[in-house]
């Protein structure tokens, strides 16, 4: 089954202290997590959905084909969209159904009228059934838009999706944590990344507990990454507590013997390594060492201005394994 390329967590989510309205939300990893677990996506937000589709002949992405669909919409941004086709089981005949799903971090005034647009864009051009779904992953109890309404001299065109609202889920938490579903558990990320704001503390303590979930349900190593991606990016940490959850990944990952999340992390590194060369290889690896092992000495960042290209390169293979910045920095 073809697969997203996988994107690097940018922009910010909901209930983040640091987060910055932005619609330009797009690269966020919700779609890397959409894409590696689709049928679970629609059972545990659009139960009625999955059961009426054949998941027996497959599904497919279609990335490129809606690019060329809504590339030109009016809202002229990009957004969290994802298209499958599927094939549904409707009276025992095919029917191919292309699903087209959209993930909404924040509160939008112009969201029922994109997904209006994009919805009779994509009828437009492949002329079969075409389902729409919103996921609502914002803060705000009040806002559900479902419906996009035009009236103008007697003529009406009304348009009606199904919602999935991760705030509706909060009375059933504790349930949540342990259900086998893997949006289950980036649902109680999000509701939990709400419950934490401005408490750091409490923040590193549930995202903790949520990481260590992922070991414990036999999922397959491409999963949890993808998962792990999502949470990261949603619960964000003050450096010293981010400090303490690698240093206890990196310990559970030593006792399990699973070098899932520490060789994300090692993938990072590789490609903000790459990033950095046009911006300076020292100042990057300076950032991935003060991440590492908190705010570094004056002596270090002499070194690292001085060092050779040889020697930033052997200091960045360090960077995850290293147990101290001194080992890091050692000239053996």
């Amino acid at each position: 089954m073809p697969r997203s390329p996988r994107n690097a967590p940018t922009g910010s989510p909901p209930g983040t202290d640091t987060h910055k309205p932005t619609r330009e939300d797009h690269d966020n990893p919700w779609k890397q997590a959409i894409t590696g677990a689709f049928p679970e996506f629609l059972a545990f937000y659009f139960p009625a959905a999955h059961a009426a589709i054949d998941w027996s002949r497959g599904h497919d992405f279609l990335d490129k084909e809606l690019r060329q669909v809504v590339r030109d919409a009016a809202s002229g941004k990009k957004f969290v969209d994802v298209l499958v086709r599927v094939t549904g089981l409707q009276d025992a005949a095919v029917q191919l159904i292309y699903v087209h799903v959209e993930v909404q971090t924040q509160r939008d005034e112009g969201f029922a009228r994109r997904m209006f647009t994009y919805h009779h864009r994509l009828l437009d051009r492949w002329g079969h059934a075409v389902a729409s779904f919103a996921v609502l992953a914002d803060d705000q109890p009040d806002w559900r838009p479902a419906e996009y309404r035009i009236e103008v001299l007697g003529c009406t065109h009304v348009m009606r999706f199904p919602v999935a609202k991760l705030l509706d889920h909060e009375h059933r938490l504790a349930q949540l944590q342990t259900d086998a579903n893997p949006f289950a558990l980036l649902t109680a990320a999000h509701l939990m990344t709400l419950r934490t704001r401005g408490q750091a503390a409490r923040r590193y303590a549930a995202k903790w507990r949520l990481i260590r979930m992922l070991y414990l349900q036999g999922w397959s190593r491409q999963r949890v990454l993808d998962l792990f991606a999502v949470i990261d990016w949603m619960m964000r940490l003050p450096a010293a507590f981010d400090h303490r959850l690698w240093q206890d990944i990196t310990e559970h990952e030593k006792g399990s013997g699973m070098r899932y999340v520490t060789s994300f992390e090692r993938i990072s590194i590789e490609k903000a390594m790459e990033k950095g060369i046009g911006q300076g290889r020292a100042q990057t690896l300076a950032r991935l060492l003060s991440r590492r092992f908190g705010p570094l000495p004056e002596a270090a960042r002499a070194r690292l201005a001085e060092a050779t290209a040889e020697q930033l390169e052997l200091w960045t293979d360090r960077v995850l394994d290293a147990p101290t910045l001194q080992a890091v920095l050692d000239t053996h």
